[in-house]
This record gives C-alpha cells, structure tokens and sequence, in this order.
C-alpha cells in the first residue's frame, strides 16, 4: 500500500491533519465527524502591501570596507560591517481561513484515509447504523476544493456550514452562495523578531482575498445566510469552494477592493460542471501521479500509517513505508507547485500561523532548492514551472539589488526571498550575517535550471528561460572576484549559517572564498559553457567566465584528511552543524565522485563522518544526507538516516515535523534523495542500483529519470536485478553500469525503448 495513508481516529491537531491542494489552494483536512475543520490557504495571499524599496546608503563603499577588513585578515569586523547591507526584513506567507463542517453524532467504525494516487482524502464512519462517506480534493482542472457527503440512508445528512479567518473578515451572501472577504497584514514583524505589535491591518492596504461557497443537495433543504449554509434532510451533498486575491503580482502593489476577489472565485463556481468534477480531477491527478512509483515489498502496508511510524520507531523494519514516504512526496509537490501558481515556499501552500516560523518564506540557501530535488527526477516536470518564474522574478528585482549593494551587473539573491521577491541580505542591520550575507544563492539557484535542461533535452527552455538567467548570474559573479595576486577570490564569502572560531574566541561568519563558494561559482561558469556550446554561442561573458573559472581558488584537503570549510581551517562553532554546505561538490554538484575523484571523495567522506558523529539530524538536513551517503556508495549508513528520520521526524501523516515545526523541504528532499540510492545519473556512466540498501532486498521503481532524456523501470529481487527497461526521449548513445563489473553502451532512438535485463522471476 505505497499510495495509501490511513488512520483509525480523527487527525488530534494541523499537523496531523490531510493536505490535499492544487497548487493555488490547499487545503488541511481534520476529519473529524461533528466537528470539521479543513483549514485553507491560497497561494498568493502574504503580508504587505507591495514591493518595498531598498534605501541601503553606500552599498559599494562598505563593500569596499568589507574587503578591506578581510584583506587585513580582520574577520570579526568585515562580519559586523556588512550589517549595513541589510535590507527589510521578508514578509510573511498567511492563512486564509477555515472551513468548518458542524454534524451530529459520534462516528463508530471509523477510517480516514489520504489515496495519493487519486488526490482524494476520504472520511467513512457509521451513526446509528448509517454508514457515512466524506470526500475532499482540490481540482487543478476547475480550480476549486470539493467536499462531499453521501449516506446509505435517505434524508441521513444533516449540517451546517460557516467560514471562519485570522484575518477581519465579513460575511457576503448572493444568490445561494456563501462566502467571506478581508485583507491580510498590510505589514507583519518576522516570527524572531519582538515587537510590541506584530501583526498590522490597515484600511485599503495588503492583498485582499475573497472565498466563495455553493452547497448543492440531493433532497432535504438548503439556506443560505451571513452565518453560513444550513442544510437538512439530504441524500447527499457536495460542497464547492473557490478563493482569489487582489495579489496583482509582485512588481505592483495590490488591487483595494477584496470584493473583485470574491466575485472571481464565485464566477470560477459558476463555470465548473459539477457532473464532471471528479472524473477531470482523478485523470488530471493520475496522469502525473503514474508517471512514477517506488514499491520496496509488502512491510507492514496492511496496518494504519499512524501504527507502522510507531513499529518503525520501535525499531521494526518497512521499507514499503520509505516507498510510501517518496510517493507522498511526488503527490505534495503536484499539490503545491503547479503553472501559474506560486512556487512551493517552506511550507509548500500549508499554513496555519500568521507569523509561521520563518515566514514560510523561500529560503535560498537550500531550502527552496530542494523543494525542487524531485521534479525532474521523478517525471514532474510541469511542477518544476513555478519555480522558474520565481527565478525569473527573482533575477529582475536582483538586478537593481546587484546595483544598489555592489555596483554590478547582472542579478543577485541572498537567503530570503518572499512574494515580493526580495532579494537582498535579511534584516535591517539586525540579523546575523551568518545568514544574511549570502550573495551566491542566486548562483545556488541557477545549477537547478541547468539540470532541468539536462533531464528534458529542452533546448528551447535553455534558450529562452535558461541561458539569460545564467548569463545575468555569470555576469555579478565574474564583477565581484578580486584579482589578489594569485586567485580570484569571491568577497564576502560564507558557509550557509555556519560560524567559524577565531583564536580569540569570538565567532565570526565572514571570510574570503569559502568552499561553498567555490563549487558554485566553478559549477556557474561550467553550466555557462555547456550552455553556450547547447546554443551554439560565443561571447566575452563566455571567454571571461572560463578564464576565470581556472583562477579560482582550488578546492584543497586539509593535513587530516577533510576539505577545508573556510579558506582557513578556522575551527567551527558546531562540529555537527546542518548545513553541509562544503560537500555541494559531492550532492546536489557533481564534481566529487568515488571513481573519477578519488582524493575528493576521501576528504568528503572524512569530513562527513566527523560532521555526523553523534549528532541529531533535523528533517532537511537528514535528506541531504542520504544523498551525500548513496554518492559515496555508502546505503547502509543512508537507510540508518532514513530510519532515523522516520522515527523521530515525521507527523503521523508522514508530514516532516520537529516538535512545533513543520518544514516541506524535508519530504521533498527524501523523494528527490532516495534515488539517489538506486539510479545515479550525475557523471557520463549511469547506475542502476549503485548503493541499495540490505535492508531492501525486493523491490522495484518505475519511471524514474536520468540526465539525457532518459527513463527506467527496474526491479530486483534478494539484491539482484531482475529487470531494467530504459526509455529514450532524444536520440543518443549511453554508457549504462548494470553492476560493478557489468557496463553496457546503449544506442537509442528517440521514442524507443529497450530491456537491458530480463529473467524469469521479474515482472511480466
């Protein structure tokens, strides 16, 4: 049961709680019998009113400074000086409201159930010998949530429904439909940071939004009021709702008048064909959803989700639940990142909080990246779209941030980014540079458009969307390196959140050329040269970056064994920090590799062993791991963090969570690690099972993506293949490793396909 998500009881709090949405609106569902709540959010609905200004005096000039101070080998003040870039402080993404669902009775015989194949969430229970079904999904052909009640008694449904919000809202009736308007903060201090009023409403600012309601009933009556939708007696009822906002982009304040909002939502109702809605949804769901799937055996599929997290927790065995875990995955980020949507965020679309920790923002020094580890991976390429017009965007406001700080060309984007597409440092001269001052998430940003390119073969998307947004980051890079005599060095540089110790004691972040660094900025000018070659073009940015690209500071070993962090091999402030941002090189990059790198990796895997030696890994962090592991052909130590992190770090919904905190980025992270464990396509030889776990002696995968247009099925039995089936979308020769000591060259066409391995016990 690796598409299935069951329970026996109601969900106890949000967390625990359903997600079903379509990318624009989600949706958290209780499914509780009397007293529902399916909590709502919308994309585009945030705090502020507009994008704001960047007023940083004599960007350059402390620029300048910093430099300086680092040149002098005085760490602790360039860290301090560049407070002064800071800009605003990021904006919050919001709730929009709740649906609540009020009944009579306690339900007996109960399940509640998330079927990710189909998308539907579906509630059964009995009351008084009525057997009761509830279905809830968000339509991404219609544009609209369904909720549906039917029972297996005539007249049985009796309910009430009523619209409630964080936010100010009133009530707006017309013509038997129900809904609700109001604004969210027109202006909202950040979760971690005091303020003696938080959270600010002002008349005819912040994004308006409006949620319209339609009760429809076979048999019984409906009425409808400003306090909500009464129904009685019905056979069956289905719910519809839409929402809109006055968001009118993120280069422009937005529209006033929240009631525009409300009657684009009614007007989505009225267009919908109520007949129909399931079956579009259902084809629409599935034809996504089947392009990829993982089963790892049978395990303990036939209990409750709720009960195998807690057999695994005690120390049991179900592989079938890590399948189940990958595939909820997929199914999220088709839920929260579709065209025309917003990109996932760090919540994806679900948010109950109107000061959600860390604003639920893009975080971009490796959060928002791994939303997107998935996509192309597992055959979502369609989801991949909003997060290219988050780049897109984010490239236009960085230019003038790159002119306003630094006085260069091009594009740039540090840590935070939020719907108005800030893009300079976090903070207003508050927050720790350690954070803040990161200028090369944007390079970070970049490496995923050219890897996009490299599953799709889409030269067109290269061209068009791709290479200027390359170019743009190209262009800030090569006008910040300092020529010091030897190396081009990239100034200021950090290792994302990590603080070094001076020999005085005291911690700073700021440094010349961090590793981290470096293997951006060489992975930024190799993209800008395959790129260029794809497109058949010359240019001096071209010339430029691969002269430069060879001056850069070399990656370097320390005397022990381990690759330095920092230029120098500065003691660091937590020896298990997070963040392993100096093994980029290793995963999510491509240049440390066991067999054409052997030294690299040696010093990768030193320096991981000492990074996770007795530490507690967090959601995110544990993904990457698993990553970092499978690329150093090491499953054994990858499945121990993927068990880790199933027993500890997840909701009963398989939702990551971490006491109060629930972060996204950590169940797309698994989905788009754990093939890494069993198809690697990052060098010009593709594996097949390069790193299975023993704890996955069965099992198979199918539509799994390699770079080159290709896709696979494969299943193995007792560790061994069983069969490999490769799929071609372009024209092209390959060189493919079966096993160790077994490489086959593969020539295919493009729509062909061909078994590489067949025996009598694979599937038929």
């Amino acid at each position: 049961m690796s598409d299935l998500l069951w329970f026996r009881t109601p969900a106890p709090d949000w967390f625990e709680a359903l997600p079903v949405g379509n990318g624009h609106l989600g949706a958290k569902v209780f499914g509780r019998v009397a007293d529902e709540r399916i909590a709502l959010n919308l994309d585009d609905v945030w705090s502020g009113d507009g994008p704001r200004t960047l007023t940083v005096p004599d960007g350059p000039a402390v620029l300048a400074d910093v430099r300086r101070l680092l040149t002098a080998g005085d760490q602790l003040a360039a860290t301090e000086r560049t407070r002064a870039l800071q800009g605003p402080l990021v904006e919050s993404y919001q709730p929009l409201a709740d649906l609540l669902v009020r009944s009579a009775g306690v339900g007996a015989d109960y399940t509640r159930s998330l079927d990710l194949r189909t998308g539907i969430v579906a509630v059964e229970y009995s009351i008084d010998g009525v057997r009761f079904r509830r279905e809830t999904y968000v339509s991404t052909p219609d544009q609209v949530m369904v909720w549906t009640i039917t029972a297996d008694r005539p007249g049985a449904v009796d309910l009430e429904l009523s619209l409630e919000s964080r936010h100010p809202v009133r009530p707006s009736v017309a013509d038997g439909t129900y809904g609700v308007v109001g604004h969210a903060p027109s202006d909202l201090t950040i979760e971690y940071r005091d303020s003696p009023d938080p959270i600010r409403y002002e008349e005819g600012r912040g994004i308006g939004f409006g949620v319209a309601l339609r009760a429809l009933a076979v048999g019984g009556t409906v009425a409808t009021s400003d306090a909500g939708v009464v129904v009685r007696g019905a056979d069956s009822v289905t719910v519809l709702l839409s929402a809109a906002s006055t968001f009118a982009g993120w280069s422009e304040s937005p529209g006033r008048d929240p009631l525009v909002a409300l009657r684009a939502a009614v007007a989505t109702l009225d267009s919908v064909a109520v007949d129909k809605l399931r079956e579009r949804h259902v084809e629409d769901h599935v034809a996504l959803y089947d392009r990829c799937s993982l089963s790892l055996g049978a395990g303990q599929s036939g209990l409750p989700t709720d009960e195998r997290i807690t057999a695994v927790a005690a120390g049991g065995n179900d592989p079938d639940l890590v399948a189940l875990t990958f595939n909820l995955g997929r199914y999220l980020l088709m839920a929260s990142s579709r065209p025309g949507t917003q990109a996932a965020n760090l919540q994806g679309i679900w948010n109950q909080d109107r000061r959600p920790m860390w604003a639920s923002d893009w975080t971009n020094n490796i959060n928002t990246q791994m939303n997107y580890w998935p996509a192309d991976l597992t055959g979502l390429p369609e989801c991949f779209d909003p997060f290219v017009d988050l780049l897109e965007g984010l490239a236009s406001s960085g230019a003038e941030t790159a002119r306003i700080l630094y006085d260069a060309p091009g594009w740039v984007c540090h840590h935070n980014s939020d719907i108005w597409r800030a893009t300079w440092p976090v903070g207003a001269g508050g927050d720790d540079p350690v954070w803040a001052m990161c200028a090369t998430c944007g390079v970070w940003l970049m490496a995923h458009l050219m890897e996009h390119y490299r599953f799709t073969v889409d030269v067109d998307f290269l061209r068009d969307r791709a290479y200027p947004l390359i170019a743009g980051a190209a262009e800030f890079v090569l006008s910040m390196l300092v020529d010091d005599g030897e190396r081009l060095q990239f100034i200021p540089s950090t290792a994302p959140e990590h603080h070094f110790l001076l020999p005085s004691g005291a911690k700073a972040s700021v440094d010349l050329t961090s590793t981290y660094d470096i293997w951006l900025i060489r992975e930024l000018f190799a993209n800008l040269i395959e790129a260029s070659a794809v497109l058949g073009l010359s240019s001096d940015l071209l010339t430029r970056a691969a002269a430069a690209r060879d001056r850069l500071p070399a990656v370097r070993v320390t005397p022990d064994g381990r690759l330095y962090e920092w230029p120098t091999d500065w003691q660091p402030s937590e020896p298990q920090h997070r963040h392993q941002s100096h093994l980029y090189g290793l995963y999510p990059g491509a240049e440390i590799d066991p067999e054409r790198t052997p030294e690299w990796a040696a010093a990768a895997r030193a320096s991981l062993e000492l990074r996770t030696a007795g530490a507690t890994n967090g959601g995110w962090t544990a993904a990457w791991l698993v990553a970092l592991w499978a690329r150093l052909f090491e499953p054994d130590r990858a499945a121990a963090v993927i068990q880790d992190y199933l027993t500890r770090l997840v909701s009963d919904n398989l939702l990551h969570r971490d006491g109060d905190i629930f972060q996204i980025d950590a169940n797309f992270g698994m989905t788009g690690c754990i093939p890494e464990l069993l198809l690697q396509s990052h060098t010009d030889l593709i594996r097949v099972l390069p790193a299975l776990p023993s704890d996955w002696p069965d099992g198979s995968f199918r539509g799994l993506r390699a770079r080159g247009g290709l896709s696979f099925d494969v299943a193995w039995k007792d560790g061994a293949l069983t069969e490999v089936v490769v799929r071609a979308t372009q024209d092209g020769t390959y060189r493919i490793a079966l096993s160790a000591d077994r490489v086959v060259t593969v020539t295919l066409g493009a729509g062909e396909q061909r078994g590489l391995v067949r025996t009598e016990s694979g599937p038929g």
